[in-house]
């Protein structure tokens, strides 16, 4: 399988798979934002990274909420992608973005502090 495919296929799940949970009224997902899909070779097992706005109360609630939702989420999937197999999903936390604002701000404070040295 050509690695353009697999990349179309891993942009196309990534926009699908916003809408679809746009469009889930669980009350228990909060601001969920997909950072990433990882896909296998084969196109039959996705990785989705999320990227979850709130404290780690509301981190929980949201990813049960999303694994509970996984199987309605993949069969909208299949119904909006054509595919010969809809892959299997699974929901994975990202701390990518909450690590990125952490270390900006480190980095503006010490910036800060280096300014007031001066």
């Amino acid at each position: 399988m050509s690695y353009q495919r697999a990349d179309r296929v891993k942009v196309l799940i990534q926009q699908v798979a916003s809408e679809i949970l746009r469009e889930l009224k669980d009350p228990r997902l909060g601001f969920v934002t997909i950072t990433d899909v990882e896909l296998s070779g084969d196109l039959k097992h996705a990785k989705i990274f999320v990227s979850i706005l709130g404290n780690e109360e509301e981190h929980k609630s949201t990813m049960e909420g999303l694994s509970s939702a996984t199987g309605f989420v993949r069969s909208e999937l299949g119904k909006r992608i054509r595919l010969r197999h809809t892959p299997e999903i699974v929901f994975k936390f990202d701390s990518s973005i909450e690590r990125g604002i952490r270390i900006a701000q480190i980095l503006g404070q010490v910036t800060k502090e280096e300014k007031n040295i001066e």
